[in-house]
């Protein structure tokens, strides 16, 4: 899980915050005890000010950059309870995630029944067939070596609990579609990610693995840890 670190996330706590700025602009002229300079001195102080939170929450935040805090221990050892990160949100508009980059996503309704923000790996991408057996995840028939990850998994996937539909699965595989994406955290044995994932199918009653992340959840590509300092580096 990851949890928007900056504040004023609220859209009426940012239109407050330049009604403050804006409010100030408008008085500042009117108080006859300040001098011409100090009037300008804060003039530019104020406008500055109006400039530099209009970039952020107009242009920046929205759709360049925006900072994370990390709540939990899913994407250990990559990353640390309490560290914080930078998201760049602007690279997706021009491609796609790719595998073994690191996401922050909308959690869909079978990962989170709230509106929560998680942040996992990238492990398939649509078409891809993954598999995890004999303690490894198998991507396209290939093992994939993970320096990452925190352990081996422990489980099998796709045929755990619950099982993915068969109509997702080929071969011993889960075959990724279109405009979706699977996601893992590096904890393998403890991160709520694609493989736990489900729904209750209401045909059947029974739950089901749903693992897959629409490509429009995406919100960007996890790029640093800024803090604290001795953690600061680039995420691969």
């Amino acid at each position: 899980m990851a949890q928007s670190w900056l504040a004023f996330d609220n859209p009426w706590e940012i239109i407050a915050l330049l009604g403050v700025i804006v409010t100030v602009r408008v008085a500042v002229p009117r108080i006859p005890s300040l001098t011409r300079t100090a009037r300008a001195t804060i003039l530019e102080f104020v406008d500055s000010a109006l400039v530099a939170a209009l970039l952020v929450f107009c242009l920046l935040r929205p759709f360049v950059i925006q900072a994370f805090f990390i709540p939990s221990g899913s994407m250990e050892p990559t990353l640390l309870e309490g560290d914080r990160i930078l998201v760049n949100k602007f690279i997706y508009f021009f491609r796609d995630p790719q595998p073994g980059e690191i996401v922050v996503f909308n959690a869909p309704p079978a990962a989170s029944t709230d509106d929560k923000d998680f942040i996992k790996r990238v492990v398939g991408t649509p078409g891809d067939r993954l598999c995890v057996r004999d303690g490894a995840l198998h991507r396209n028939s290939q093992r994939l070596d993970e320096p990452y990850i925190a352990e081996q998994p422990y489980y099998r996937w796709p045929y755990g609990v619950p099982p993915v539909p068969e109509q997702y699965v080929r071969d011993g595989c889960v075959v990724v579609p279109d405009d979706s994406l699977v996601m893992m955290g590096d904890n393998r044995n403890d991160s709520n990610d694609s493989h736990k994932w489900s729904i209750r199918n209401p045909r059947t009653g029974m739950e089901e693995n749903q693992p897959f992340l629409p490509r429009e959840n995406v919100l960007g590509k996890a790029m640093v840890i800024f803090w604290p300092p001795q953690r600061i580096r680039i995420l691969h």
